[in-house]
């Protein structure tokens, strides 16, 4: 049987973790079924910067790299997307199917069985889209969705790939932050502007400080709630009756009604906005409004990528579940995507949604996990968020630097 595996969408800690999986357990296939002439000599082909790569017939094979066991575990500890990515809209086939008859043309070429797409909510676009067409075209070519993304609302799966990894990051920050802010004696407020375009789940997990016994962040604001400068204000005022330096998460995709003051309105590939900004302007207000020391700090892309806090559960479920979408293919499955289950003590399995379902949707974080006041978390939070983030992960040092895997 013939892979191709392709990332597509943001990098993050774990997404080379997934990548891994799928070739490890493609190997596996081969040696489980040395008599069957369809998985006896598994081949893994890696596809350069997903599906826009696959058009341009950027292929390389895996094996020639990490056929070597220190090359293997060194691809699973580096951040990125190893093989490149893109963000790239497939049309609607009914629309204009001419790219779905190219894409077919060149996995017949490569002689492909499977294509294992890794990536979040627009890449789970790709899977359900092409893989409904090349079923109705009557070909067996197989496309399975393994799931990625920081912001964690992925339908259908108790939280993705790469997650907890961003959350240890953020409050390993965090604290560092506020032992910063801690040191003078000056009142002080810190604005600490978190990714989460749509959905506050990333910034909602800074509440674990709190089982630590931190005190901040002292308010933490998302997208599922209604958000006013002027309340803002009003919760940093009062917290700075009873607090030296005030510590603030908010998640970029609050939704000010004055937004357009401080955004560009410029778009993605898939029609999404590029956020970023609250945290310089609601900095602004407090320097004006209020009037103490007030800086803001974006954390931006070092969210993603920072492998060096990385959760060890996270590497170790991200390679489960490419491991698991190879499985998925050897029983002859099609159109979705591989999906956590959480159980009791929290027992993880490995199961699948259609990647429909994923495609395009987005899973907010629970309102009933907003305190009335729309600016802090409960403690149902911290039990959701806990056990995503444990365990370390050592890099391998060279020269005092950490080495990365590279193709």
């Amino acid at each position: 049987m013939r892979f191709a595996v392709a990332q597509s969408g943001g990098p993050t800690a774990a997404i080379n973790a997934s990548l891994a999986g799928v070739y490890e357990a493609a190997m596996e296939l081969s040696k489980k079924f040395p008599e069957d002439p369809r998985f006896c000599s598994n081949t893994v082909l890696g596809v350069l910067h997903g599906i826009q790569g696959l058009l341009e017939e950027k292929f390389i094979d895996l094996n020639d790299s990490l056929s070597d066991p220190h090359k293997l575990a060194l691809l699973k500890k580096t951040p990125a997307s190893a093989l490149g990515s893109c963000r790239f809209r497939l049309p609607k086939a009914e629309q204009d199917d001419s790219l779905y008859h190219k894409i077919r043309q060149i996995l017949e070429k490569h002689e492909i069985d499977v294509l294992l797409y890794i990536g979040g909510n627009d890449s789970m676009d790709t899977v359900a889209k092409l893989s409904k067409w090349l079923l109705e075209q009557g070909s067996p070519i197989q496309v399975i969705g393994v799931p990625k993304t920081i912001d964690n609302d992925l339908v259908g799966t108790d939280h993705t790939p790469g997650f907890g990894s961003a959350v240890k990051y953020l409050n390993m920050t965090l604290q560092e932050i506020l032992r910063d802010c801690s040191v003078y004696q000056v009142q002080s407020v810190t604005i600490v502007e978190i990714m989460g375009r749509d959905a506050g789940w990333l910034a909602a997990s800074s509440c674990l400080l709190r089982h630590n016994g931190e005190s901040a962040p002292h308010f933490i604001y998302l997208p599922e709630s209604e958000f006013t400068v002027a309340q803002f204000l009003n919760d940093v005022r009062e917290a700075l009756k009873t607090n030296r330096c005030v510590v603030c998460a908010v998640s970029e995709g609050v939704k000010p009604p004055d937004a357009d003051l401080f955004r560009s309105g410029a778009n993605d590939e898939f029609g999404h906005a590029y956020l970023s900004g609250i945290g310089k302007y609601l900095e602004k207000q407090v320097q004006r409004e209020i009037g103490c020391k007030v800086r803001s700090v974006e954390l931006n892309i070092m969210q993603r990528c920072s492998a060096h806090l990385c959760a060890y559960t996270d590497l170790i479920e991200a390679e489960r579940c490419g491991m698991r979408a190879v499985w998925l293919a050897h029983d002859g499955q099609s159109g979705i995507m591989v999906a956590m289950k959480r159980g009791e003590h929290y027992d993880i399995s490995y199961d699948a949604i259609p990647a429909s379902e994923a495609a395009n949707s987005i899973r907010t974080f629970p309102q009933a996990w907003i305190t009335p006041e729309g600016n802090q978390v409960t403690d149902d939070a911290i039990d959701y968020f806990l056990p995503l983030i444990q365990g370390e992960v050592y890099p391998e040092m060279s020269n005092g630097m950490p080495l990365h895997f590279q193709f």
